[in-house]
């Protein structure tokens, strides 16, 4: 079984983690992993990649998604499938760096740029049964959504397990219903080291603590839910996402229960705890400082405007920042290729090493 790490028991380790360029980042990407990864790369020796590989196991179906999208409205131009990737590992890029990753402190690339990768997901494929990839939850919530499988699809535990293994990785930041997949990942390392030699070392996961966001509907926040607020969303639409958030019934004048408010639960990710418990004391004495309101009670009207000003707030400076990058694709793109000669480098090494255990020629670094 994979371990919750200590971070202060490792001297420098080597912390890996992929983000899949699936669409606009959201609240729930940045809560449940891009704060996490911009707060560790001071920490330690950081490796984050853009996961373009990954993404063609499903592009077909964003692209279907898209083309259905169109033609429901006219003033959508459907983009074939590469152009979707390519604008979304543009953006995906961008956000990173608008949200504080320092191109001097951690490794920053696109996962194609590495092939070394892929060579090592074919000696890793050697040591693993189908019956053990069959059981991969992605691979089974997907086959019950009736997306029709792929060998790409059914094969993406081993390409995570090269991701992963290729650098020599000794921390993995994940979330809990992430875990299978770092699990799966040692099985396939430790069959490896059994075969050939001791290899890889096995990657320990970092839980993140954080709590699950919650979507506007009260869904985990996720793209597939259709439920998101993005990150970089501003004006009207960042304001109509806020205000789209599900409440219940409870009428305006009435003490309304802040645990159970969707609202309030996003409130809660920006807050000082001094807002907090205001907000708190709003929501159960709803006429509390009616006074600023003109003698209403507060409602979860009062609630959204509160969580919309917090959340333009937050990201204001990153919103700035983006803008910048976006008027500098060279600068993107050097921080992109810089950090793939650096990770090239240490895959090379492990090639290196796998080739020679398993008794095909090393070729030179």
């Amino acid at each position: 079984m994979s371990t919750t790490v200590p971070r202060e028991s490792l001297s420098a380790p080597r912390i890996l983690s992929g983000v899949q360029p699936s669409g606009k980042l959201h609240l729930g990407n940045y809560f449940g992993a891009i704060k996490q990864h911009i707060e560790r790369q001071a920490s330690g020796e950081c490796f984050y990649f853009i996961a373009d590989y990954h993404s063609l196991t499903t592009l077909k179906e964003a692209e279907d998604k898209e083309a259905g999208l169109a033609a429901k409205n006219k003033a959508i131009t459907p983009r074939p499938a590469r152009q979707i990737l390519a604008d979304n590992v543009r953006d995906v890029a961008l956000d990173y760096l608008a949200l504080g990753l320092d191109p001097a402190k951690a490794t920053f690339f696109r996962q194609s740029d590495v092939p070394e990768v892929c060579e090592l997901a074919w000696f890793l494929s050697t040591v693993i049964g189908i019956a053990h990839l069959e059981r991969a939850h992605s691979y089974k919530d997907k086959v019950a959504r009736g997306l029709t499988p792929n060998v790409g699809l059914l094969t993406y535990p081993v390409l995570m397990a090269a991701d992963i293994l290729i650098y020599r990785s000794h921390l993995v930041p994940v979330g809990k219903d992430q875990e299978q997949h770092l699990e799966m990942t040692r099985d396939i390392a430790g069959s490896f080291n059994h075969a050939f030699g001791e290899v890889f070392p096995l990657p320990d996961a970092v839980f993140n603590e954080a709590a699950v966001v919650p979507g506007t509907d009260g869904q985990k926040m996720s793209k597939s839910y259709g439920n998101t607020i993005e990150i970089f969303a501003e004006g009207k639409a960042l304001k109509n996402a806020v205000m789209g958030i599900v409440t219940d019934s409870t009428p305006v004048e009435e003490p309304k229960n802040p645990e159970t408010c969707n609202a309030f639960a996003l409130y809660k990710l920006f807050a000082t705890p001094a807002e907090l418990a205001e907000m708190t004391e709003f929501y159960r004495n709803p006429m509390r400082g009616a006074e600023i309101r003109g003698g209403r009670p507060f409602g979860y009207g009062d609630a959204k405007t509160l969580l919309l000003a917090k959340i333009d707030a937050y990201f204001a400076e990153a919103r700035d920042r983006r803008k910048q990058l976006v008027r500098d694709p060279g600068f993107v793109e050097e921080v992109l290729a810089t950090g793939a000669k650096r990770a090239r480098a240490v895959a090379q090494v492990t090639l290196q090493l796998v080739r020679r255990a398993v008794g095909i020629h090393a070729r030179p670094v």
